[in-house]
């Protein structure tokens, strides 16, 4: 082998070592945030016939524990047990999508100290956001006037009643959790009380493992992309619109984490190997990839109930794609614009972190709630 290959090849041995410690931060995250808020997220869906207080109900309980698949499922249990209808429960599955990009908007953060890096970063990571927001703001009065989403997901739950599912296990999962496991019982063994004391070692931790991998990420990334592999991505992965939709639908549908996929993206397009234009067909697969193996596991268990809120989820990604691919440009200038503005106003992206995804749905249940 010649120094040159030899070169490559560690190279890109470093490059995986370093994306693996990226997915094992990303889980501990998620980790962290599910013992703060698991079960304060569980008891926030409650009944609510208002649907703004369901769709802040959504984002929040999602943005404690990251993950819109963990949110569902106890969404699919409150309504299959009539604590909360399906009607009901749509607001909360569509705040759910939004509040499962708060896991791209932390990776972006990363990037903070590099001006140009941290602006690719920052409109790659909250182009998923403004999407969202542009669908919640089309479907939520469409669905509360017209209930059109709850009434084609209970159709569709009725006509798949009695068909039996499939389980998968995430083979992305099944490489990381032995290692994030480990990682988290040790730290609860050095620090067992107080229960949030523990939890924010995790998340001290995972966070800084996440920077320390994206760091050497996007410099591996930049050295092993000046060939092949930037030339892979751009001639087949990404080479159109339907090849970068198909790739983000499929990965996310075997790998189960959305949040895994689209902040594995954030660094591609800080190096600036990718676009936001390139990789918005990709953030769309995604979206819907993320409620496949939901509805999958809901055809498992024949509950007409679990079927509705996944099919629900479906109809909602599905709609939101038909309705604003068209319309790309909105999503994608109002996201470089927010990361051009952002990368000479650094301190805006932690005050749009809390404020979006804790500060505002907080305020806005706690009012609701007869607050003050």
């Amino acid at each position: 082998m010649s120094p040159y290959a030899r070169k490559h090849l560690i190279e890109l041995i470093l490059f995986l070592i370093v994306l693996y410690v990226f997915f094992v931060s990303i889980e501990m995250m998620s980790g962290a945030f599910k013992l703060f808020g698991k079960d304060f997220a569980k008891n926030l869906m409650t009944t609510t016939s208002n649907p703004v207080v369901g769709l802040m109900i959504g984002l929040l309980a999602t943005s404690l524990v990251q993950s819109s698949s963990a949110t569902t499922s106890i969404l699919v249990g409150l309504v299959a047990g009539g604590g909360l209808s399906i009607t009901n429960a749509i607001p909360v599955v569509m705040g759910a999508n939004i509040g499962t990009t708060v896991t791209n908007t932390i990776v972006s953060v990363g990037h903070i100290g590099r001006r140009n890096e941290f602006s690719r970063a920052l409109s790659a990571a909250t182009v998923h956001d403004f999407f969202n927001i542009l669908a919640v703001t089309l479907f939520l009065p469409l669905e509360h006037f017209t209930h059109i989403i709850s009434r084609s997901a209970m159709f569709l739950a009725d006509s798949f009643d009695h068909i039996g599912g499939l389980k998968f296990v995430s083979p992305l999962k099944a490489i990381v959790k032995p290692v994030t496991e480990m990682l988290i019982n040790g730290i609860q063994s050095v620090l067992p009380d107080p229960a949030w004391a523990t939890a924010l070692s995790i998340l001290v931790f995972a966070l800084v493992m996440l920077f320390l991998a994206l760091k050497y990420m996007v410099d591996l990334m930049k050295k092993v992309a000046m060939g092949r592999v930037e030339n892979l991505l751009h001639q087949y992965l990404f080479s159109s619109p339907v090849s970068a939709f198909i790739l983000g639908l499929a990965v996310t549908a075997i790998i189960q984490s959305s949040s895994a996929t689209t902040s594995l993206i954030v660094p591609i397009v800080a190096a600036g190997i990718l676009n936001v234009a390139d990789i918005f067909p990709f953030v769309l697969g995604t979206n819907i990839g993320t409620t496949i193996t939901a509805i999958l596991a809901s055809l498992v268990t024949k509950n007409p109930a679990a079927l509705s809120v996944a099919f629900a989820h479906l109809l909602f990604n599905v709609g939101g794609t038909i309705c604003f691919y068209p319309l790309k440009k909105i999503p994608i200038a109002i996201a470089c614009q927010f990361g051009k503005f952002t990368a000479n106003h650094r301190y805006i992206v932690l005050t749009y972190l809390v404020l979006m995804f804790y500060g505002i749905p907080l305020l806005i249940i706690f009012l609701s709630r007869g607050g003050f």
